[in-house]
């Protein structure tokens, strides 16, 4: 199944990133920022989204961001802790203690 085209938008004032198709919300991940990183504690994806990559999407895009930005990444979210799992490329962003804690 291909992933709808999505745009990705950042809400500081309620500190979550966000998947748009069109104006339709797709998904969110919440997040909490850090002195040295940002934490990430929660992701929806939209039920009429749900089956189609677009949680993939989105977590990709918010490890792309933390990469970019030079930030450490705590995945308390176990969505993106089970993305982090399988998709080795992040692991640098994620400190070994929080590998152990999260078993990444």
């Amino acid at each position: 199944m291909t992933a709808p085209e999505l745009r990705f938008t950042r809400d500081t004032e309620r500190n979550r990133f966000e998947a748009w198709e069109g104006d339709q919300l797709a998904a969110y991940v919440e997040y909490s920022p850090l002195a040295n990183g940002i934490l990430f504690s929660h992701t929806e994806v939209i039920p009429a989204f749900e089956g189609k990559g677009v949680g993939s999407a989105i977590a990709r895009h918010v490890l792309d961001t933390a990469r970019a930005e030079g930030q450490q990444v705590i995945p308390v979210c176990q969505f993106i802790a089970g993305y982090l799992r399988r998709h080795h490329e992040y692991l640098d962003l994620v400190s070994e203690a929080s590998r152990r804690a999260f078993k990444i």
